[in-house]
């Protein structure tokens, strides 16, 4: 009796305590996150670490001669690029440049799209090919072909406007024309890109609002204001910002390659600017700090630009 009234007594033995289990790590909840490994060394290897380098730069003197030493000179290179009269002329003429460039990616692209939207079939994909494939060509083939055609010796612009009495000279060399005539060609391919996202836009708005609208009495131009355009506006902001943000970008190999900046300065924009500081008057230290305060300047811009975006944004829900 006392041997089983101990048995029955004793404490649960060790074997039969349950002990809380190991937290192992779930391997596959962390897949998805390697294969953004690549994508995220990429993006660390070419954009932040030079971004890191160019804000290193922009405190010292140096003539990108690797031999040379970098003389750290505090914030004397900000100094010297505020008070330049040359980014003054830069910054206002990529100002000028962007306004120019929403004409061709916003106020066009919304045009043709809206008279093109009832074109069908073949016909349909022929003309958006032939829209959007200025945005595909080079800058240097771009520019070989506008160069050409602004021939003052025989292209064919010069000779369209002789016609018409007005005598054209080299418009690249000419201070009141030049900027006109980057205008133009970067504008002719941005055209293409603006009525492709535009024409993108449209085609997911949902026909049965124009149809109800149509019903109830509206005329094809309300359509376009109170129902087209509202509900395209998530596509305008992005080309907007877009425009803002890389209109600069996008105008410059043609600055480089057809004016050079010139004449005196008049086509030049912020990004040739930063290439003139940099190499060709191979002072990094000026160049890091120009393209440091844009790159302030621009995410700014960004920043202010999304958070507007969403009460200037109508989404159908």
């Amino acid at each position: 009796m006392f041997v089983h009234l101990a048995e029955t007594t004793h404490p649960t033995s060790v074997a039969a305590v349950e002990l809380p289990p190991k937290r192992r790590v779930s391997w596959s909840k962390l897949t998805p996150y390697f294969y953004l490994l690549p994508a995220l060394a990429l993006l660390v290897l070419w954009i932040y670490a030079p971004l890191v380098q160019t804000f290193g730069l922009s405190f010292v003197d140096w003539n990108l001669i690797p031999t040379n030493p970098k003389e750290f000179v505090g914030f004397d290179n900000y100094v010297t690029v505020l008070t330049l009269p040359e980014l003054h002329q830069a910054i206002s003429n990529t100002v000028l440049y962007i306004a120019a460039f929403m004409v061709f990616s916003l106020v066009l692209p919304v045009l043709i799209a809206l008279v093109s939207r009832r074109i069908q079939g073949r016909a349909k994909t022929f003309y958006q090919a032939l829209i959007f494939v200025p945005f595909l060509v080079t800058p240097v083939a771009t520019s070989a072909v506008w160069r050409w055609l602004f021939d003052e010796s025989g292209g064919a612009i010069p000779r369209i406007a002789a016609t018409l009495g007005w005598e054209m000279g080299n418009v690249f060399r000419d201070p009141g024309m030049v900027m006109t005539a980057v205008i133009v060609i970067v504008g002719w391919q941005l055209l293409g890109f603006g009525v492709l996202v535009v024409s993108a836009g449209m085609a997911g708005i949902n026909p049965d609002y124009a149809s109800a609208a149509s019903l109830d009495g509206a005329s094809a131009r309300q359509i376009i204001w109170r129902i087209t355009l509202p509900l395209l506006s998530p596509s305008l902001v992005f080309l907007a910002l877009m425009t803002i943000l890389l209109s600069a970008q996008w105008a410059y190999p043609i600055i480089d390659i057809l004016t050079q900046g010139g004449p005196g300065g008049a086509s030049t924009n912020i990004y040739y600017l930063l290439y003139q500081f940099g190499f060709r008057n191979f002072d990094a230290g000026l160049s890091a700090a120009a393209g440091t305060l844009f790159f302030i300047g621009f995410g700014l811009v960004a920043m202010i630009f999304v958070e507007v975006s969403e009460r200037l944004s109508f989404y159908d829900n």
